[in-house]
Parts: structure tokens; C-alpha cells; sequence
């Protein structure tokens, strides 16, 4: 049989031959294995992502973001006088904005800004390759992203905080319009200078509001705001050409877009808008630091909190006026005594509207920039510029101005404690005015043991006094609804001050500039006020002052102490407030304290008044109580204060009707038992006008201001008992303890010429025993 032979043991399968791989075969694998995984990461990234998108919420706008600048008003309510900023900001609507700048700021920011879902992808990924570097986040954001990233977001630079970015952009852009979007972002960006917002940059860079800007103006702002440094062109020559060439990118964006014709951007293109010079204006320097200190500390006390204050875009009107401010400087200016630096010499003035309580102007001191304390509101010890408050009471308690006071000095009371008038006398121990001297002649002459008698002779007169200042504007320690201050800085009164009547208490010139704007509003106290009103952002009234006078004196009473006033600036110790050239009352004072063995003058003041306002002036050294005489000049309320308030006064009463006080009520009540009749004049009076006549004991001494008698200035000399002093000035003549018979009463002997030396004045009043204190006029 013949065929082929089959080998032994079982068939051997072989294995078919592995085809090779190519390198572009094993790519693709590669490729397709890499999509899977990219798939599978973007399904996590969105899944991730849209479950960031449904949790993330849109957090509360950070504040200084949202914030508005509050601004603050002269009277007029349109004179602009500072403003309270957590940032300079003013937000107004997209219509205030013009087109042109709309336009300039989509060119140079997001070009794509009306169209785009409001992130930029590109910019996200190229941030998140820059992080992954370890570099700091990189790329433009959309507008959207800038604005959710300066209202919701902090400036840190990470992928976190670039992706909430985008996740927040979205959401807004879910909420908001575009042109909502692009209203606020242009409230809220910054542009350099300080400014937030285009209009506070409008203003900065070119003095204007933003409405008005124009086509260059408009491409200059939308070019700084991306790097305010780098484009600013007041930062040097650099900066200015780093700013025309981010100008012209802006510009040809504009017409690349249509927005504006070719031809207008290459007109434009040819040179940047003019800068004009920014007046540096700081917000606190000069006496706008207090100016702004007392409008603050007034709306804190009618609730409004510092986030309002500062960020409410709150729009707050005065009692301030331009006019009123001027004169308080300039008058200090005109009269201050030269080569005494504002470190030292602190002078203060306060000018309120009797019957409105409205304080127009004031003069606080040093530049609020270098120091904050404000003198107008500090004040100082008071002296004799009190004694109108105790001739008030005394003529509200029954006494009249022809009622009689001891005027002889020294006054003892019954605890030994002596009080004398100024001056050493016949005896050293003060001048002698007589036994019986009149009211209105012991304000005349501030004679202290004549008012240390009246308000020893008012029942309870000391607690009686201290309500009557209370009544009339002088705050007590703790301001209450009742007895309001600016604000209250009134120390050391008390009613059981047995020395009231002389003044130891310290009371800002604010506050006495009111109490005497009582008298001269017939006794109706108002209350001295700096704010009219506060309206908010939208225009609602949230404050209004409610014009309300109370009772503090009668009509009458404040009549006769306003006509005794009047004699005090015609033949008395303010004789320089003549010059003013209208009617004026007023009262000079001094205070004193102990100092060592010695007492020494720590304040010299003039508080006086025309029917229209009421001007305090104060003038102390250091801290407040530091020694003037010997130190100034001179150191009398009739000096450097009255003059100063005649300086003031002048510049205020400027262009206004000369007005009237009312003459005279002559109140006579029924007074408390005592030796206070009305003294008769000797038939033989050379005066028979007079109702006051000196008794033939007292002085003719006509001392014009308070000096004490052991502090002397170096630049004059006590008068000695020898001398005849008429109210400005001493002249050698018989002894004033034995007068002629047929001397006329001091009231009407002929004064000194006002450009009398200061120093020649006599010394008004001091006390002898405690406490260690006394005033002088």
C-alpha cells in the first residue's frame, strides 16, 4: 500500500506569527487610552464644577465696595466743606456716564464684553498652567470676573480663588444685565489717585464730573485704571508714555468696534487732553479737621454710626457758613499779638445765631493737622464773662439794676473767707467802689465783691446761678437732652460753690457764645447746634433740625442784663468793642489761679453780641492753664480778646442791617431783705441822667481791665493808689480814696485813648483766701 508515512506520536499545533506593531499604531493606542482619560476628567471637572456651580452662593459685597463717600455742606446746603470715605467713591446711574466712556472701557478691558457669557476660559487655563508652574496666576479676566472679583472677592492670586471667580461670573451673569454689570464695575474699579469709580476719577484727574467728559478724557481713564500706576501721568515722563500708548490701543479698539469713526480716533490719537493742576486739598488741614471733628461728634450723638457716617453716601448740611469761618480766622490773624507760636498761644472763637442756636462760625486754633484739640470746645476757666448769669438770677429773684451791692473791698464772709477787687487800694487789700454801688455799675466795672455780695444776698443764690446757666447754655458736665452742649466740655461748677459768681468754672467758648445769644434772643434759649440737616443716598430726609427755643430768663430780664451789657462796652471794660461802629454789648474777664505762692492769669476773654450774633473769644497758653501774664503783652479780656472780637465781629456784621436792642425793661420785684436799696444820688450830681451815682466813699478809680496785683506783665506796672484810671488807661492825679465831691460818676468820666499801652490797664479782681483761684476784669 503505497502513501505517505505518518510520523509517530500526536500532531504538533504551531502558533500563528504575531503581527508587529508599528510606532504609529502603538501612538494611537496611546492617543485613545489619553482621550478616555480626558473624557473621564472632564466628566469629573464639569461634574465638579456644576456641583460647585449649585453650591457656591453669592456672599455679601464686601463693604468698602459698596460704600458710598458721605459729603458734608456749608448752610447753603451746595458749598461743598469736606466729606467722611472708607474710599473716595460717588456712585452714579450709567445714564450720568457718557457713551463714550462706556465704550473706551469695553475697548481696553473685554472686547467681547456684550457678547461673552462674562468669563474668559482662556484666561481661566492659562491661570491654571500658571499655577501648576508655582507662578502667580497670569491672564486678563472678562469685566464680569473684575467686578465679582472687587465686590465679592479678595486679591489673592490662586487657582481657588480664579476658579470661584468664574463660577461667581456666571451666577451674576445669570442676574444681573450688562449694562447692570458695567454700572457697577465703572463704580467700582479703582483708578489711581484715591479715586473709586469714575466719578471720583473724573474729579481727580481732570477737576469735572464724569458726565462731562470727553472722547480723550474718556480713553485716558479707561487707559489708567488698568495699571494706575504705570499710566499715571503726573508719576513722570515714563509713565506719560506708557499712557499715550495705552491710549491709542484704547482708541483703536474704540474704532476697530465701530464705536467711533476712524477719523475721530486718529484726531484724538494726535495728543493726550490737557491735565489740569488739582488743587491739593487736604480733607483735614486748616480748621476743616474740626470743622469735620464736630460735625461727626454731633452725628454719632443723633445715632448714625460710623459705617454710615463713612460709607452711607449720606449728604449732611451745616450750620457752617463761608463767611462766618473767614471771619473767626482773619479776625484772630488781624489781632493776635505777633511772635507767639499757635504751639503756645491758643485763641479760640465761637459765633452763634441768637434765636437758631446755629453755630456759624468758630476758630478752634492750631491747623487740625497738627493737633487735634480744638479750643473752641476745650475752652478754659471763664472769670468774669460768668457775672451776667448771676445779674440774671439776681433780677429773676426780685433785685433790679438800681439795687445796691457792696462794692468796698475786701468781702468777708461769715467762715472768714475774703474776696477783694483788683487793684491794692488805700490799704493794699483792693480798690473801694463804695458801700452801695448799683448793678449795671458793678458789671461796668466787673467788681467782684459787688457780685460776690448779690449772690450771697439771693436765697440758695449759688444753686439758683448754677441753674440759670444751665438754662441759659451752659451745659452741665454730662450734656443732657435738656441742657445740650457741642459737646459739653463745662468742668468744675458746682452749685454749692460759694464763689460762683467769678467764674472758676471752664466752659467752651461755643457754649458761652450761646448762653449770651440767650440773652440776646430775649432770654430764649436754642440750642447751639452744627447740623441742619442729613439726607441719604436716595434723597430721603433722615434728620431735621426742629428750629424750638425754651424759657431760660424773662424778656425783661434779659432787657436789663443786656442793657447793663451795653454799658460794659460804652464807658466800661470793653470800650474797644466801640470800634465795631453799632450797637454791642459784651463783658471783658480774666480768671486766675494759684500757682505756688502766687496766683497767676491762666485765661483772658470778651463774649459779646449784636442782636444778630453772639461771639466768644478765648485766649489761653499750653495746656490750657498756663501763665499769661508776664508772658503776653498784655494780659486783659479788654486787650487782645475784645480786639479780636471787634476784628471778627466786623468782618461778620459786613453788608447787615444795623439793628437795635430793646431799651430797658427796669424789673423791680420785690427783692430779699436786705441793705440792697437803690442808692440816692446827692442832689449836687453833676450827672442828673445817671440812675447810678458813686457814694462819696467810693473810689473814682475807673479800673478797664482785670489784673491781678502780684502778676504784673514785665512790660507795665500796677496803678498805685496815686493814680486816676479811666477804663483803658491810668493818668497821676489825687488819691483815689478821697474823690472830690463834685467828681462825675465814673460811668461818665472821659476814657483813655483805645491805642493805650496794655500794660497800663489796672487789675480787676482777686480773691484772698481759698480757693486757690479768682477772676479779674
Amino acid at each position: 500500500m503505497s502513501g505517505k508515512r505518518r510520523a509517530d506520536g500526536p500532531a504538533v499545533k504551531q502558533s500563528p506569527k504575531k503581527k508587529k506593531v508599528t510606532p504609529r499604531q502603538r501612538v494611537k493606542k496611546v492617543a485613545k487610552w489619553l482621550l478616555v482619560l480626558a473624557l473621564v476628567g472632564a466628566l469629573l471637572v464639569g461634574g465638579a464644577f456644576f456641583y460647585l456651580y449649585k453650591t457656591t452662593e453669592i456672599p455679601d459685597p464686601n463693604k468698602d465696595f459698596q460704600a458710598q463717600t458721605s459729603f458734608i455742606y456749608y448752610a447753603d446746603g451746595k458749598s461743598e466743606l469736606g466729606k467722611f470715605a472708607t474710599q473716595n467713591r460717588e456712585s452714579i446711574t450709567l445714564k450720568e456716564m457718557p457713551q463714550t466712556l462706556q465704550d473706551a472701557v469695553v475697548a481696553a478691558e473685554n472686547r467681547t464684553f456684550w457678547t461673552d457669557k462674562g468669563i474668559d476660559p482662556k484666561g481661566i487655563i492659562r491661570a491654571a498652567f500658571s499655577n501648576a508652574r508655582g507662578n502667580s496666576t497670569q491672564g486678563a479676566s472678562t469685566i464680569t470676573q473684575q467686578y465679582v472679583k472687587i465686590l465679592y472677592l479678595t486679591q489673592e492670586r490662586s487657582l481657588k480663588r480664579k476658579l470661584k471667580e468664574a463660577i461667581l461670573s456666571l451666577k451674576i451673569q445669570q442676574t444681573l444685565s450688562k449694562s447692570q454689570i458695567l454700572e457697577g464695575y465703572l463704580n467700582t474699579i479703582y483708578f489711581g489717585r484715591g479715586a473709586y469709580g469714575v466719578q471720583a476719577a473724573a474729579q481727580a484727574y481732570f477737576d469735572i464730573d464724569a458726565k462731562d467728559l470727553t472722547l480723550p478724557q474718556s480713553a485716558v481713564l479707561a487707559s489708567v485704571l488698568n495699571n494706575p500706576t504705570n499710566f499715571d501721568p503726573a508719576n513722570g515722563k515714563d509713565n506719560k508714555r506708557a499712557l499715550k500708548e495705552r491710549y491709542r490701543y484704547v482708541l483703536e479698539g474704540m474704532a476697530s468696534a465701530g464705536t467711533i469713526e476712524a477719523s475721530a480716533a486718529e484726531k484724538a490719537e494726535k495728543k493726550l487732553p490737557a491735565f489740569p493742576e488739582i488743587k491739593a486739598d487736604s480733607q483735614y488741614g486748616g480748621q476743616k479737621g474740626h470743622m469735620l471733628e464736630l460735625v461727626k461728634t454731633e452725628l454719632h450723638g443723633l445715632g448714625f454710626s460710623d459705617e454710615e457716617i463713612d460709607g452711607a453716601g449720606l449728604r449732611v448740611t451745616t450750620t457752617f457758613t463761608p463767611k462766618a469761618m473767614q471771619a473767626a480766622q482773619a479776625g484772630v490773624l488781624e489781632a493776635r499779638p505777633d511772635g507767639f507760636s499757635d504751639k503756645q498761644l491758643h485763641i479760640a472763637v465761637a459765633s452763634v445765631e441768637p434765636g437758631t442756636g446755629a453755630l456759624r462760625g468758630f476758630y478752634g486754633g492750631q491747623d487740625y493737622l497738627q493737633s487735634q484739640i480744638n479750643w473752641a470746645v476745650s475752652g478754659g476757666m471763664v472769670g468774669s464773662t460768668f457775672k451776667p448769669i448771676t445779674l440774671a438770677t439776681a433780677l429773676t429773684n426780685g433785685y433790679s439794676l438800681k439795687d445796691t451791692f457792696e462794692g468796698n473791698s475786701p468781702y468777708t464772709f461769715p467762715d472768714g473767707l475774703a474776696v477783694r477787687n483788683e487793684g491794692t487800694g488805700s490799704d493794699g487789700l483792693g480798690n473801694d467802689y463804695g458801700d452801695s454801688v448799683d448793678a449795671t455799675y458793678a458789671l461796668e466795672e466787673s467788681i467782684n465783691t459787688a457780685f460776690v455780695d448779690m449772690s450771697n444776698s439771693i436765697p440758695d443764690g449759688p444753686k439758683k446761678i448754677f441753674e440759670t446757666a444751665e438754662k441759659m447754655g451752659v451745659p452741665p458736665a454730662k450734656a443732657t437732652k435738656r441742657y445740650p452742649g457741642i459737646p459739653s466740655s463745662t468742668r468744675d461748677i458746682s452749685p454749692e460753690d460759694t464763689l460762683i459768681t467769678l467764674g472758676k468754672a471752664r466752659i467752651s467758648p461755643i457754649n458761652m457764645a450761646n448762653t449770651y445769644a440767650t440773652i440776646a434772643n430775649g432770654g430764649q434759649r436754642a440750642d447751639v447746634h452744627v447740623i441742619d440737616k442729613v439726607v441719604d443716598r436716595n434723597g430721603e430726609v433722615q434728620y431735621s433740625y426742629k428750629q424750638s427755643t425754651e424759657d431760660a430768663v424773662g424778656e425783661d430780664v434779659a432787657a436789663d442784663v443786656s442793657y447793663a451789657m451795653q454799658q460794659v462796652v460804652k464807658s466800661g471794660t470793653g470800650q474797644a468793642a466801640l470800634a465795631l461802629g453799632r450797637p454791642a454789648a459784651g463783658k471783658t474777664g480774666t480768671a486766675t489761679k494759684e500757682a505756688g505762692d502766687s496766683d497767676v492769669v491762666s485765661s483772658a476773654w470778651f463774649v459779646g453780641y449784636t442782636p444778630q450774633l453772639a461771639t466768644a473769644v478765648m485766649y489761653v497758653r499750653g495746656d490750657g492753664d498756663d501763665q499769661i501774664d508776664g508772658w503776653l503783652p498784655s494780659y486783659f479780656g479788654a486787650d487782645y480778646p475784645a480786639d479780636t472780637w471787634t476784628a471778627v465781629m466786623t468782618k461778620d456784621m459786613e453788608g447787615l442791617d444795623v439793628e437795635q436792642f430793646p431799651p430797658a425793661a427796669n424789673v423791680d420785684g420785690t427783692a430779699p431783705e436786705g441793705d440792697h436799696e437803690p442808692y440816692t444820688p446827692p442832689a449836687t450830681t453833676s450827672a442828673p441822667q445817671q440812675t447810678r451815682k458813686p457814694s462819696p466813699t467810693r473810689t473814682t478809680q475807673e479800673p478797664s481791665s482785670e489784673a491781678p496785683t502780684s502778676e504784673v506783665p514785665t512790660t507795665s506796672a500796677p496803678p498805685t493808689p496815686t493814680d486816676t484810671c479811666g477804663v483803658l488807661g491810668c493818668s497821676p492825679s489825687s488819691s483815689p480814696s478821697s474823690p472830690p465831691a463834685s467828681s462825675p460818676p465814673p460811668s461818665s468820666s472821659p476814657s483813655a485813648s483805645p491805642s493805650a499801652a496794655p500794660g497800663s490797664r489796672a487789675p480787676r479782681s482777686m480773691v484772698t483766701a481759698d480757693p486757690a483761684w479768682y477772676s479779674r476784669w
